[in-house]
């Protein structure tokens, strides 16, 4: 495989009028491949393959599915060395990062197959004929989820390979039985290409409708608007800024028949400093957290953005090792010089704020893109009547926020608004207090952790990557993990059925394939 800047339309390299390069974060530089900019036609066009292709696909065997994730999986490892040297080119990202990325994508889409093998998704319940039932009898009732129809996936900045092409939503729309058509992040057309070409691939081998796969790209908001506002598409998956993720809902609301967005739009994840944790462990838990911010130039949606600790010795201790650590962290180019811009826009108005002071930061490089790390620090009443610092500065930044009485640690705690994460640091004698705030954590975020950091998120049966709005789009929801699938599906009920006629998972000689409910008892395969 080799890119081309073409657009992938269910099975055709398509190319334009209009064409735009990417850029080298590390050197400032324009890349040489020019990428095809997608119009209104060819959004169109991608748009009705994929409900074309939707019938068919949804309705393969449960393992053609499944073999169909692995064979994705299979081709991107087969891309090597091209991918991640692609990858470093358009993002600066490390090379371990990049190799760790891929391999959670892949393993992701294992994940998937497995899930779609098992079938528990589909959700099965039977309620059988009650004829004789006084004063009415039952009908036979029988319920499925079915995938929702065509899905439009936006591919994140942050995560070129992991949130985006092949990522979690594709991933898991693709499980739940639904074609999708993917929008290229403009930061890395080219690695988003060659894993287009993997999933097009995977689509001709297993002799799937070329519609289930399309990758458009283009520079213009109105590209990503079409694409939501197109009448075949069912539903978004989105992994960006809090003002592109509105923008989508929006235009999706505005439809003549809206869709749900399911969009990720970032978080501060607040870190609580409890008490004695604090008197134990100030040290320990300093390098913790600038580890964790520094992470990845901080551009990671559950960097640890804000850290709420009581006023005293045990604060003041650490943030003396805040700033020694700070002094040894070097700068980390960042993924792109607009994200970079909007890095120093967003420091310059945190530490030209009133009441915020400058703890310190990490060492200076003057070279492109750099994120030098920051932390700043306030009060409680500042933070409380200052909108603008609850705000996520998408970079390695961070705000203490201190308080003086539990009355004012409840205000800042009420005053949040949704995230994604909230992290405790306690020890055994900080557990009383912690378990009076853990009703409002609970109404504030997705996944609340304990002694930990959140930066790094288990992809697993168990996880919550979501959280309450503005941190996610749908509260219900998690768009990392196996129930990240059911954004893409929903219920139909069948009434007195010849078995026939019913879905294969649904009929009398399948019921024992599958764990099923049956008049609300769980039954196991």
């Amino acid at each position: 495989m080799h890119i081309t800047g073409n657009l992938l339309i269910a099975g055709q390299a398509v190319q334009t009028s209009k064409t735009y390069k990417a850029i080298n974060p590390v050197t400032n530089q324009e890349l040489d491949t020019e990428f095809y900019c997608a119009d209104q036609e060819n959004i169109d066009q991608a748009c009705k393959a994929a409900f074309e292709a939707f019938d068919h696909y949804r309705s393969l065997p449960l393992e053609k599915r499944a073999q169909f994730l692995d064979n994705i999986a299979d081709n991107i490892e087969a891309l090597g060395d091209v991918l991640t040297n692609q990858t470093r080119l358009e993002t600066g990202l490390p090379e371990a990062r990049v190799k760790g990325e891929t391999g959670r994508t892949v393993n992701q889409l294992r994940l998937f197959s497995s899930v779609v093998r098992q079938g528990d998704w589909m959700d099965l319940r039977f309620d059988p004929a009650l004829p004789d039932r006084a004063p009415l009898p039952r009908p036979d009732l029988r319920q499925i989820r079915i995938a929702v129809g065509p899905v439009a996936v936006f591919g994140a900045s942050n995560f070129p390979l992991a949130f985006s092409v092949a990522g979690g939503d594709t991933a898991s729309a693709l499980a739940a039985g639904c074609p999708v058509v993917v929008k290229a992040h403009p930061s890395h057309p080219g690695t988003s290409e060659l894993i287009g070409q993997a999933i097009a691939k995977a689509v001709k081998d297993c002799g799937l409708p070329n519609g289930v796969f399309s990758l458009i790209g283009g520079t213009s908001n109105d590209v990503g608007e079409a694409l939501v506002k197109n009448p075949y598409i069912c539903a978004v998956g989105f992994t960006g800024s809090m003002g592109g993720g509105t923008a989508l809902m929006r235009f999706a609301a505005e439809r003549s028949v809206p869709i749900p967005v399911f969009a990720e739009m970032g978080s501060i994840n607040p870190v609580y400093l409890f008490d004695h944790a604090l008197q134990n462990r100030a040290e320990s838990i300093a390098k913790g957290f600038i580890g964790s911010l520094s992470m990845s130039a901080g551009q990671l949606c559950t960097n640890p953005g804000l850290i709420i600790a009581k006023s005293g010795a045990a604060l003041d201790s650490f943030l003396t090792n805040v700033q020694k650590e700070l002094a040894q962290t070097p700068t980390s180019t960042m993924l792109s010089p607009s994200i970079h811009q909007a890095f120093l826009e967003g420091i310059q108005r945190l530490t030209t704020t009133t009441n915020v002071n400058l703890i310190g930061q990490g060492q200076d490089n003057s070279s492109p893109n750099q994120c030098q790390s920051i932390v700043c620090q306030t009060d409680a009443q500042t933070f409380i009547k200052t909108p603008f610092l609850s705000e996520e500065i998408f970079g390695a930044a961070a705000l203490i926020v201190t308080y003086d009485t539990i009355d004012e640690l409840h205000q800042i705690t009420e005053n949040l608004q949704g995230q994604l994460t909230v992290t405790l640091h306690i020890d055994q004698e900080d557990i009383q207090t912690a378990h009076a705030f853990l009703p409002i954590m609970e109404r504030k975020a997705g996944r609340i952790l304990v002694n930990g950091w959140p930066t790094g998120v288990e992809v697993s049966s168990t996880m919550v990557h979501g959280g309450p709005f503005p941190a996610t789009s749908d509260s219900r929801m998690t768009s990392v993990g196996t129930a990240a699938i059911e954004r893409f599906l929903r219920p139909v009920c069948y009434q007195n059925f010849p078995s026939s006629l019913l879905p294969t998972p649904l009929q009398d000689s399948s019921i024992s394939e599958f764990n099923h409910r049956i008049d609300g008892k769980y039954v196991k395969k």
